[in-house]
């Protein structure tokens, strides 16, 4: 028999936090909403998220690269870009082993 794989959402998280803390499921939401688009925000104007325990988001510049279409086998242009990066805290490594 498989293990059961548990898949955390962002409701999840924040029935959960509803639950724990004596919250209405709105206001958990909230919150919720409120980590994430902060993270985003900050993520977007080239900061970076450091959670303390679990890791560190940061954006890495990908450098402009040739490639090939797989369908024609013509060489393509990639332009660079920006991508967002999760380096995980030693805590966070070591909980996982």
């Amino acid at each position: 028999m498989a293990k059961e794989v548990k898949i955390l959402t962002k409701k999840a998280l924040a029935d959960d936090i509803a639950e724990k803390q004596g919250l209405t499921k709105k206001a958990a939401a909230e919150i919720v909403n409120y980590v994430f688009d902060e993270a985003a925000k900050t993520l977007k104007k080239g900061g970076v998220v450091d959670i303390n325990g679990f890791g560190k988001f940061s954006i890495k510049k990908r450098a402009a690269r040739k490639g090939i279409n797989p369908q024609t086998k013509e060489v393509i242009k990639i332009k660079a870009s920006k991508v967002p990066a999760f380096k995980a805290s030693k805590t966070l490594k070591d909980l996982v082993k």
